[in-house]
C-alpha cells in the first residue's frame, strides 16, 4: 500500500509569518486611521426578529440611547422622531421579500452619513440618493441579464432614468449646500493711453 506524506511545514512558516506592508500601504493605513480617529462614528443597524415575528431595528451600540444620539448626530438633527422615521424609510427601500435587508439597510445609511449632511433636508435628500442608487443598481443587474428585446428595452429605460435622476439630486445637493453663497463684485478701473478710462466688473 503506497502512502502520501504531506509536509506542512513550509505552509506553518508562511502562516506564522506576518505580512509586512509596503511603505506606501503604511502611510495609506496611517492616513486613514487618523482620519477614522477625527471622525465621530455613528454605530451600525441591527435588524432581528421578536419573538411576535415583528422586525427590530436598533442600533448596534451597548447603550441604545447613546447609539440613537450617535446616529441623531450622523443625521444632522436633535429630533429622535426623525431618526426613526428617516430609518423606517430607508429599510422600507432595503426589504427583499418582506424581510428588511440588514446589509442594505447599512450600505445606505452609510450613504447618508457619508454625504455628511448639516440639516434633516440634507439628510432626506442623502437617503432618497441612496434609495435611487440602490434601484439603479438593481437595473443595471437586470440589463445585464435580460432575455429579450422587451425586458432590455425596459430595463434600459428605467436605468437610463435612475442614473439621470441620481445626477440631478447631486446637483440638488450642491445647489441647496450654496445657498448661502454671495457673489462679490469688484469694480475696477482701467485708464489706457489717451486718458480713456473704461470700468468692469470681475466676479470673486
Amino acid at each position: 500500500m503506497t502512502r502520501k506524506i504531506r509536509t506542512m511545514n513550509a505552509k506553518v512558516r508562511s502562516v506564522a509569518r506576518p505580512y509586512e506592508p509596503a511603505p506606501g500601504e503604511r502611510r495609506l493605513m496611517e492616513s486613514h486611521f487618523a482620519r477614522q480617529a477625527q471622525t465621530l462614528a455613528a454605530p451600525r443597524l441591527k435588524v432581528s426578529d421578536d419573538s411576535s415575528g415583528a422586525t427590530e431595528i436598533a442600533p448596534d451600540h451597548p447603550d441604545p440611547r447613546m447609539g440613537l444620539r450617535l446616529l441623531a448626530e450622523a443625521l444632522a438633527t436633535t429630533d429622535v422622531s426623525f431618526v426613526v422615521g428617516l430609518i423606517s424609510q430607508l429599510a422600507d427601500a432595503g426589504t427583499r421579500r418582506r424581510k428588511v435587508d440588514e446589509r442594505e439597510l447599512n450600505f445606505m445609511l452609510s450613504v447618508v452619513k457619508g454625504a455628511k449632511p448639516k440639516d434633516q433636508m440634507e439628510a432626506m435628500l442623502a437617503a432618497q440618493m441612496a434609495a435611487v442608487h440602490m434601484a439603479t443598481m438593481e437595473f443595471a443587474r437586470r440589463l445585464a441579464n435580460v432575455e429579450n428585446i422587451a425586458q432590455q428595452d425596459s430595463a434600459e429605460r428605467a436605468f437610463n432614468k435612475l442614473a439621470r435622476t441620481f445626477a440631478a439630486q447631486v446637483e440638488a445637493l450642491k445647489r441647496y449646500r450654496s445657498r448661502g453663497d454671495q457673489t462679490v463684485r469688484v469694480e475696477h478701473v482701467t485708464v489706457n493711453e489717451g486718458g480713456q478710462a473704461i470700468v468692469g466688473q470681475c466676479s470673486a
